[in-house]
């Protein structure tokens, strides 16, 4: 079967990073690559625990909650890439901006100097609802 036709008007992919955990960053992050690799806009919004694990670097070693140590073997056997793998194939992309929420690093306690090196840039609401305007594909992970 042949893939619908994308409509340029409404290409556009919001995801919306929320949890810090090891599968529902990569789940969001493969979203955005495939979009990507169809030379669809993506814009990424991090927030609370997804930007603080991408503020501290904790990219590589998947750790599943709970503990499913047959996941984490499967990972390393068929060489899924990483989180952080993920996120340079996307930084390289022209097609991607990623953004962390100013609200969430005042509480999460990160430093602008910290979060810098993850993102492209630090927005707050007003910012993120102009972006995400009329934008019909989000997914919130």
């Amino acid at each position: 079967m042949k893939p619908a036709a994308v409509n340029r008007e409404h290409s556009k992919i919001a995801i919306f990073l929320h949890s810090g955990e090891y599968d529902r960053l990569h789940q969001g992050l493969s979203i955005a690559a495939a979009a990507v690799a169809s030379a669809r806009p993506v814009e990424i919004f991090c927030f609370w625990w997804a930007l603080e694990r991408l503020a501290h670097g904790r990219l590589d070693e998947p750790d599943f909650a709970p503990a499913r140590e047959d996941i984490v073997e499967r990972f390393e056997a068929k060489s899924v890439p990483t989180l952080r793998s993920l996120l340079g194939l996307l930084r390289e992309s022209e097609h991607c901006a990623i953004y962390a929420c100013t609200g969430s690093m005042a509480i999460a306690g990160l430093a602008p100097e910290l979060v810098e090196r993850s993102v492209g840039q630090m927005v707050g609401w007003t910012t993120i609802l102009q972006l995400t305007s009329g934008v019909t594909d989000r997914f919130y992970l």
